[in-house]
């Protein structure tokens, strides 16, 4: 058996850059956002409202016992076919369509964001009585304190976390060839198929993988031992 692993890195090489360009723009804002969602989500399962926690708690519980694919396909799928009949039982039509990028950065979004939110909820908890104590004892309100001591403190010690998760979605992007995005997976798959060269080209696949992955976990252990000596 003869590999052609030049030809098929100077012919597919080109399409993986542009696919690399989706991975982190999908990336970036989906983990972006997802901060922010687990952010909202662990304030309000720490809130003392308690039907808003009952309903955060068995929505975190749906997404977590769901597959990541799943929701892709719900997102990219079911909810404009949900939004447009309801549009029309109530008398007005809409052609809503949600872009197949935009349902992975949504899905990215929720399903991380309720992940992270344990994480976050988990910090805010640990975090040492004393400095709501001396927040307050300074004049600060529960709403300032909150703000201004325990939730940036909480957030500090989770980035070690935080890597790890950025680094899962960074691997996860590949689903997202499910719901036809130009990611890695899906412009391999098309190479291939065309070209028959399948070990070479998902060999160069993997190891574009590779080359994402390691640097980012390396930077993620790098930042992990520095906070740990400024402690």
């Amino acid at each position: 058996m003869e590999f052609h692993f030049k030809r098929a890195f100077e012919t597919l090489g080109p399409s993986l850059l542009d696919g690399v360009g989706v991975v982190i723009y999908v990336t970036l804002v989906g983990f972006s956002l997802s901060l922010i969602v687990a952010l909202l989500l662990a304030l309000g399962r720490l809130s003392k409202i308690k039907p808003l926690v009952r309903i955060l708690s068995i929505f975190i519980e749906i997404i977590r016992g769901t597959p990541l694919l799943v929701q892709f396909f719900y997102i990219y799928y079911v909810v404009q076919i949900f939004i447009n009949g309801i549009s029309d039982m109530l008398g007005f039509e809409t052609h809503m369509q949600i872009q197949a990028v935009t349902a992975g950065i949504i899905g990215f979004a929720i399903n991380y964001g309720c992940y992270i939110s344990e994480v976050i909820r988990s910090a805010i908890v640990a975090i040492d009585p004393g400095q709501r104590e001396a927040g307050l004892a300074l004049g600060f309100s529960e709403k300032q304190v909150m703000l201004y001591f325990i939730i940036p403190a909480a957030l500090r010690n989770s980035i070690p976390v935080f890597g790890n998760y950025l680094v899962m979605m960074v691997k996860d992007t590949s689903l997202l060839a499910m719901i036809t995005v130009q990611e890695l997976l899906l412009r391999t798959k098309t190479y291939a198929s065309q070209t028959f060269l399948t070990v070479e080209s998902y060999t160069i696949l993997a190891l574009m993988y590779l080359v994402i992955s390691l640097p980012l976990s390396k930077l993620c252990t790098i930042i992990e031992r520095r906070l740990k000596q400024s402690k």
